[in-house]
């Protein structure tokens, strides 16, 4: 399976410049808990989170409307193809413990996002237990995958 089949391909990204504030306003209009960020050039730069916001401006008494998002964004962003197979993201969501990996076309620009949630829809056609094992990974928990079957 390719991940453009398993992909979320309705995604909204902002730029650096764009505030804190603007940023969570989005993710509450689209109910998304990640945002990838794209330069002048609409390249993935960056990606935030609803965890980024909390911990990285409210928890540090900064000021959401004023404060850019590129203070608090992720910049080192693990993203995938579509046309990858579905097992190379999954081992990436697993490699760095993420839950939503950003998908590119070939000028790194943002084409969709792969989610948990994409996986466990579409665990019928990637297999029951590879799922849960990704789960397993991204939590560093000790899932039991082989019980899942």
């Amino acid at each position: 399976m390719k991940v453009k089949d398993c992909m979320c391909n309705d995604v909204c990204w902002a730029k650096p410049e764009t505030t804190v504030s603007e940023v969570a306003k989005l993710m509450s209009e689209y109910h998304v808990g990640s945002i990838p960020i794209c330069d002048n050039n609409n390249c993935l730069c960056g990606i935030v989170t609803d965890r980024d916001i909390l911990l990285r401006t409210i928890a540090c008494n900064k000021n959401a409307n004023t404060t850019p998002i590129s203070e608090i964004m992720t910049t080192n962003v693990w993203s995938c193809g579509q046309n990858d197979e579905i097992h190379n993201a999954q081992w990436k969501m697993s490699e760095k413990q993420v839950r939503r990996l950003p998908v590119c076309d070939d000028n790194n620009h943002v084409i969709g996002i792969l989610t948990l949630g994409d996986l466990s829809q579409n665990e019928q056609e990637i297999g029951t237990k590879e799922v849960c094992e990704t789960l397993g990974n991204i939590c560093n928990c000790n899932t039991n995958a082989q019980n899942a079957e």
